[in-house]
């Protein structure tokens, strides 16, 4: 029996200037993926805080450059297989995040394109999870990726 733990999805965090490592890779690539010119170098600096508050700004959010439940939802792009792009490099960094051998060589490679791989791994992650094992990463997918569920 599979226990259902949708319910229990972590909440989306809350991630701001000074802040390093998980999930801010990710929050960068989605950030390029919105078109803003950001380095994907996993440290939240002004550079970050400025693209944030100009999504906050287009979406009629709060202008503070957090991302935390009401930012989050707006910078996610749902993603699947053949979907390509900055995106999708955020969902494999998330998987690398996850990657116990410590070797970035193994697991999935950050190369943007959702392939079987990236959608074996997302399958997985769902079915772990209790949640629609769809393939597609959408906010409750998202939500508990950039959460940290199931990393060690």
């Amino acid at each position: 029996m599979t226990a259902r733990v949708s319910t229990t999805i972590s909440p989306w965090p809350l991630v701001q200037r000074g802040a390093e490592g998980h999930p801010v890779r990710t929050l960068q690539h989605l950030l390029k993926a919105h078109g803003h010119n950001v380095a994907v170098d996993g440290i939240f600096g002004s550079q970050t805080e400025a693209a944030v508050r100009a999504v906050q700004s287009a979406n009629g959010l709060a202008v503070d450059g957090i991302v935390g439940p009401q930012t989050w939802p707006v910078v996610i792009v749902q993603v699947a297989s053949g979907s390509t792009g900055q995106a999708v490099r955020g969902v494999q960094e998330e998987f690398q995040f996850r990657n116990l051998s410590g070797d970035p060589s193994t697991g999935v490679q950050i190369d943007g394109i959702f392939g079987p791989q990236t959608e074996g791994v997302v399958r997985d992650f769902q079915q772990a999870l209790g949640i629609a094992v769809d393939g597609i990463v959408g906010p409750i997918t998202w939500r508990a990726l950039v959460s940290g569920m199931l990393s060690f």
